[in-house]
């Protein structure tokens, strides 16, 4: 269930249509000038505004249509979430920790870290 008017509640919003795999649903829940950074060795891909994320989400989905993120625990602190979770596809899985940014309401950014 969805709370209103929090910042947990964009953030669930947000996993939401990202569960759903629903790209327009997911941009919709983030700023313009949204930023992501995946979990690609050796950093981490760093994608900027609502263009560079919506690819990246894009090639995740592309590149894993069968993954499924689930939720192992969120903690809200002020404007930050952060989530610990598990994503499965096919042949495997691997656990990691979103700390998420709200801004008025918006996704402002999303840092991914993975076990591993």
């Amino acid at each position: 269930m969805t709370r209103t008017g929090t910042t947990l509640a964009a953030v669930e919003r947000f996993n939401e249509a990202f569960g759903a795999q629903d790209l327009d649903a997911i941009m919709a829940t983030m700023t313009p000038d949204c930023v992501f950074e995946d979990t690609s060795p050796p950093e981490g891909g760093r994608h900027v505004g609502t263009d560079a994320v919506r690819a990246a989400w894009a090639a995740l989905f592309t590149g894993s249509p069968d993954g499924v993120f689930s939720t192992e625990e969120t903690i809200e602190a002020g404007d930050r979430v952060v989530v610990r979770w598990r994503y499965d596809w096919g042949s495997g899985h691997v656990r990691g920790v979103d700390v998420f940014t709200v801004q008025d309401g918006l996704v402002a950014e999303k840092l991914a870290y993975v076990k591993g």
